[in-house]
């Protein structure tokens, strides 16, 4: 036999062999790999088991591991207990963690579009809110957004309608917003500030011993549920509607990119369909507990519940126009950012005042 013939017999033999070796090799790697149990750290913004987004958090985390069949396990820390509250965005970036359970809103330093992914004034409800990331370009902006810190944002709670906050003193005018020291972040911040106010933010733990202590004279938060739980209406009686700063209350799961890819396939689609359930299914179980507890408010507590006067609300959605002119003019991405949101706003506004307002209003 020639030295040419041995090597193309050598060359069919491997050719025939290998590929057999690999089909036999790959349900063994496979099922090694599905078998693999890995835990991730979760870190929060909120107080441990807050009613709202600190009870989503320790249900998502639950869920996870419970729809995995315990092999992606994730050991949730609260507020505190890793890294401070607002901290968990580097922690996730940094590695510290590996997912994060927190809110948009709380960014807007270091990327001033996120907030927007929470809400915006006078800007989207809650369905509005869940439609545009989903189905109006939303979430690829959101990804595009994050992508630089190594993070993956998901939708993963959400609080509902938001109440306008806790006031020690009435308020009867723009004229008792003047130099006004209020707790509110994001963009609901810089339009108070636009009003007269002098606008803190302050992370959730730190809220009510600053609104005793005199640091602050005002508050808001979310609503009813996660509200009472802070116990503002040992401080604060005059209870605001309607919260156009924060129409809409999403929270948000920060995955580290890298965390997520090293994850077999089905995993990841775990991930992302527990952040979906649980989004939807918080809302629903904010919307049941504010009923709830507004009522214990009212009825128990002396709480009062007020409408802010026409001429701040007024003033307010002009000042809206204005901030959200001057976030679009930071950077081009936080322009398109800005111009979705605005249009995903007009484009379901219509509707929503014939669907949903007109029948409320019918309702009575």
């Amino acid at each position: 036999m020639t030295d040419k013939l041995k090597s193309r017999r050598g060359l069919l033999k491997n050719m025939v062999i290998l590929p057999a070796a690999a089909m036999l090799a790959t349900p063994a790697v496979q099922s090694a790999r599905s078998a693999e149990k890995t835990t991730w750290r979760m870190v929060t913004s909120w107080p441990k088991n807050l009613p709202g987004p600190g009870i989503t958090a320790q249900r998502l985390a639950d869920r996870i591991g419970e729809m995995s069949g315990g092999r992606l396990t994730i050991k949730l820390y609260a507020a505190g207990e890793l890294v401070p509250a607002l901290e968990v965005f580097s922690a996730v970036t940094q590695g510290t963690a590996e997912i994060a359970h927190t809110a948009p809103l709380f960014w807007g330093g270091k990327i001033p579009a996120a907030p927007l992914f929470t809400a915006g004034p006078f800007g989207l409800t809650p369905l509005e809110h869940i439609t545009w990331i989903n189905h109006g370009g939303g979430q690829q902006l959101w990804d595009k957004l994050y992508a630089p810190f190594g993070i993956k944002p998901f939708m993963a709670g959400n609080t509902g309608y938001q109440m306008g906050g806790w006031y020690k003193k009435r308020l009867k005018s723009m004229d008792d917003l003047k130099g006004l020291k209020i707790r509110m972040p994001g963009l609901g911040g810089d339009v108070m500030r636009r009003l007269g106010a002098s606008p803190v933010s302050l992370a959730p733990g730190e809220i009510f011993p600053a609104l005793q202590s005199g640091l602050i004279d005002a508050t808001e938060f979310l609503g009813p549920s996660s509200d009472f739980a802070m116990g503002f209406y040992k401080v604060a009686k005059n209870y605001y509607s309607p919260g156009f700063h924060e129409p809409n209350g999403t929270g948000e799961a920060l995955i580290s990119l890298k965390a997520l890819e090293a994850l077999p396939d089905d995993l990841r689609q775990i991930v992302e369909v527990a952040c979906a359930a649980e989004n939807i299914y918080s809302l629903g179980a904010s919307e049941w507990a504010n009923a709830a507890r507004l009522k214990v408010l009212v009825e128990e507590k002396g709480v009062i519940i007020r409408t802010y006067p026409q001429d701040i609300l007024d003033a307010a959605k002009r000042a809206t126009g204005e901030t959200l002119e001057a976030l679009a003019g930071r950077d081009a991405l936080t322009a398109e950012v800005v111009a979705s949101f605005i249009a995903a706003r007009s484009h379901l506004k219509d509707w929503s005042a014939i669907s949903v307002k007109a029948f409320m209003d019918a309702r009575g």
